[in-house]
């Protein structure tokens, strides 16, 4: 049985929500979210963490569109190549076709039945037609072959086209769903400049200190919880050993990770591919309810299923929450729970 205490912190300089903020939303020129005159600390974070919130559930549908970019990119390689091929196949059949039927004009010029008439060697001729004959019929089967191939390629190329047209609606998906994750981290950047430095400070440091603190003051239950069976406990070990590392849209690992992309890693881990969305995740396994929740089931958040993490005993989680934040425990009341998944 897997242990459930928390691992040792590693000792890597924290990212703070200032830091992490800026380098995501790098080059953006988005229009400048303005706090409302008067507005405290407090509700500063709050629109703060909402455009945190919508930044993640952007960040799912953007890994969603970039999954299906790359498997398009795969299938148009595919069929390139096979189309390549074919072409060369067909070249091939139509030279032998060709040097065929030169051969066939040039021992058929004269009409066959004066040939037999004027030989010499009636036997000798007739050896002859019956190798034309045999030539004729090979030829007919190569006539077809090359029907066959031209279609074949015909069907291949249209398939091609079909999947490049598919492939730049979603590369321009992509261009779309970027622009409106780092616009949303633009304007919380903004709301964060409103504030004094001293304010902007205290808000890092309150996160700063979420995150190194987080599984120390998470109460695991002394690993009393029977672990989920199979290759989840393994892989929500391999999760543990990433608390600390900094949460970065788009990133699965072994460095940094998003929501989903914490959960995909570690099951890689272990040994088990499981899709890069925490959507896709959630129609894997089998549903299961709170009270049967188990140290590594998948735990998932929100009605559109765009968070999901690790159960780890105890009324608590492990996951990589937000921008600004780093992978921690954290009370699995935070946010609001849908369903757990056993895989």
């Amino acid at each position: 049985m897997a242990s459930h205490r928390r691992p040792k912190q590693p000792s890597r300089t924290r990212v703070t929500v200032l830091t992490a903020t800026a380098a995501a939303a790098v080059a953006v020129t988005a229009q400048s979210a303005q706090a409302d005159p008067g507005s405290s600390k407090s509700e500063v974070k709050a629109k703060v963490d909402k455009l945190y919130e919508e930044a993640s559930a952007a960040t799912e549908k953007y890994n969603g569109a970039k999954e299906k970019a790359d498997k398009l990119e795969k299938q148009t390689e595919r069929l390139r190549d096979s189309v390549a091929r074919g072409q060369a196949e067909l070249n091939k059949l139509r030279n032998g076709l060709g040097a065929m039927a030169t051969a066939q004009y040039r021992s058929g010029s004269v009409d066959p039945s004066m040939q037999l008439f004027l030989s010499a060697d009636p036997d000798s001729y007739l050896a002859r037609a019956a190798t034309l004959d045999q030539m004729s019929g090979k030829q007919a089967g190569e006539l077809k072959q090359i029907q066959d191939k031209q279609r074949s390629l015909a069907q291949q190329r249209k398939e091609a086209k079909t999947k490049l047209d598919q492939l730049e609606s979603t590369r321009k998906e992509l261009g779309s769903k970027k622009k409106d994750i780092q616009g949303k981290l633009s304007k919380a950047r903004s709301l964060l400049n409103e504030l004094t430095a001293e304010e902007r400070q205290q808000i890092a440091a309150d996160e700063e200190r979420a995150s190194r603190d987080a599984g120390d003051r998470a109460d695991l239950g002394g690993g009393s919880e029977a672990p989920a069976p199979g290759r989840a406990s393994s892989a929500y070990g391999a999760a543990q050993s990433k608390v600390g590392s900094p949460y970065v849209w788009g990133a699965t690992g072994p460095s940094s990770f998003d929501c989903s992309g914490l959960t995909s890693w570690a099951f890689q881990q272990a040994g088990v591919s499981i899709p890069r969305t925490s959507e896709a995740q959630a129609n894997i396994g089998t549903r299961i309810s709170r009270s049967q929740l188990a140290p590594g089931d998948l735990v998932f958040f929100y009605n559109d299923l765009h968070h999901v993490g690790f159960y780890a005993g105890n009324g608590q989680i492990l996951h990589s929450p937000k921008p600004g934040a780093n992978v921690r425990y954290e009370s699995i009341n935070n946010m609001p729970f849908m369903f757990g998944v056993r895989v």
